[in-house]
């Protein structure tokens, strides 16, 4: 069981992740900076959500003295196509018209730094959607808040209780935090 006895911060302004450590009874705050999240156009999904997770770790270096940082990454990858946060309905109909029938790979990067020490890793989950109308996709995206998550959509919203025919791997990755992995990764940190 890991017993936590460093401060832990999270950084990361997403209230699924947030909601997520909360329910793995971690004591952490959240603090925020501002990084770039581009990454070089040569990597695989697997390598842009690390990629971009360390990133985020390497703002805090100052903060991981004294402070266990967690940071993560989610991307949506579709035909090779790396699908990130929508800039407006339009591109989130995009978005969700492509995944509509299809299947579809979500990666989570995760990086727990402190000190010196950084551990990195990741999580892929397979998610397959039934077949969407325009109407559907209308719907979500005035009812639900597709702007802040990649893909467009959150599997724990409306749309993934009806339209998320099944998933292989982590229900919690897709969320945007592979839980299973971080507790392991904290316990043995």
């Amino acid at each position: 069981m890991y017993k936590q006895t460093l401060p832990i911060i999270l950084a990361s302004k997403s209230p699924r992740r947030q909601e997520l450590m909360k329910s793995m009874n971690l004591d952490f705050k959240v603090v925020l900076k501002e990084v770039d999240e581009s990454y070089p156009k040569d990597l695989l999904p697997a390598e842009i959500a690390i990629y971009i997770a360390e990133k985020k770790a390497a703002a805090f270096a100052d903060d991981s003295h004294e402070n266990i940082v967690i940071t993560a990454d989610t991307i949506v990858a579709y035909n090779n196509e790396i699908l990130g946060k929508p800039e407006d309905v339009t591109h989130a109909t995009e978005m969700l018209t492509k995944l509509s029938g299809t299947n579809h790979q979500v990666y989570t990067g995760v990086s727990i730094a402190y000190g010196d020490k950084m551990h990195s890793f990741y999580d892929v989950t397979e998610v397959f959607f039934n077949p969407l109308t325009a109407e559907q996709i209308d719907f979500y995206i005035a009812n639900f808040n597709p702007f802040d998550k990649a893909g467009a959509y959150g599997i724990q919203d409306w749309i993934g209780l009806v339209a998320v025919d099944k998933i292989i791997g982590s229900y919690t990755n897709v969320m945007g935090l592979p839980t299973e992995k971080l507790y392991k990764a904290l316990s043995g940190f």
